[in-house]
């Protein structure tokens, strides 16, 4: 499994994040303590956003703890709104086009978690694509491709609703397909205004996901990147998260093709 990191808030310099915590997520890349795998090294990206709509980005299929310029691009770029991830691969080559966060337009989306038997699902899958997202999609992994389907679903428009949508078409193939469905799926997107999460899974075993606040702004993590552990809210199972202008907000998430439930804010506080 891997392990990611996004902010949005005041602008934050990346590496509070990413490099300068004790349990930073460079720290999580060979030494993650609340997942199957402690070691994160099958490549690792970062996007942000600046002063033009769509996120710049960088990645590599180094491993974050060897990758001296990570650290130096994350403790230069300041940034109101960000995703970090680093790669523990489950399935597609360790190749760049397969390093999270994956971007289109003004999106960026990053993911932790898997599809069961995907190789038998991927060719409906894609054939759900239009043109344009079929095109774009550069490397092989079942992460790039949801991503692109909950596009095709109207993300730009209701963001939490196309990923129900998304997860929704997804558990259906698999039934008819396979017979059975085992989907884990803890994700961050974002289109430079609004970060949105989704923690969810078939068997109510998704990977984790935590929020707290940090500096004029908040986080959201894999795991925490310190111990106090009283700043840190266990976001649960069958979640969608949102963070926007007016805080956070949790709602409960339902892989079905309608618009999610109406936020119920939460109080997340150090």
């Amino acid at each position: 499994m891997c392990r990611w990191a996004a902010y949005r808030g005041d602008p934050l310099y990346l590496e509070e994040l990413v490099s300068s915590p004790a349990h930073s997520l460079i720290e999580q890349s060979h030494c993650a303590t609340r997942a199957k795998t402690a070691t994160n090294g099958d490549g690792f990206g970062i996007a942000w956003y600046g002063d033009r709509p769509e996120p710049g980005r960088y990645r590599d299929i180094l491993p974050a703890w060897s990758d001296c310029n990570l650290k130096s691009l994350a403790r230069q770029i300041r940034s109101p709104l960000f995703l970090a991830h680093v790669r523990a691969a489950t399935g597609g080559g360790t190749r760049r086009d397969n390093c999270h966060p994956f971007t289109h337009d003004t999106w960026s989306f990053m993911h932790n978690g898997q599809i069961s038997g995907f190789e038998r699902l991927r060719r409906p899958m894609e054939a759900m694509l239009d043109d344009e997202l079929f095109n774009a999609r550069g490397g092989t992994t079942d992460s790039e491709l949801m991503f692109l389907l909950a596009l095709q679903f109207g993300l730009r428009e209701a963001p939490i609703a196309a990923m129900a949508e998304m997860i929704g078409v997804v558990e259906e193939l698999a039934e008819s397909i396979i017979g059975s469905i085992l989907l884990r799926f803890t994700a961050a997107f974002s289109d430079g205004k609004s970060l949105y999460a989704v923690r969810y899974a078939t068997d109510r075993k998704a990977p984790t996901l935590y929020a707290s606040p940090v500096g004029a702004g908040y986080c959201l993590v894999s795991e925490p990147l310190n111990d106090d552990v009283d700043a840190w809210a266990e976001i649960p199972d069958g979640s969608a998260v949102t963070v926007g202008m007016n805080g956070i907000d949790v709602a409960d998430f339902r892989p079905e093709k309608r618009t999610a439930a109406k936020p119920q804010r939460v109080a997340i506080s150090a």
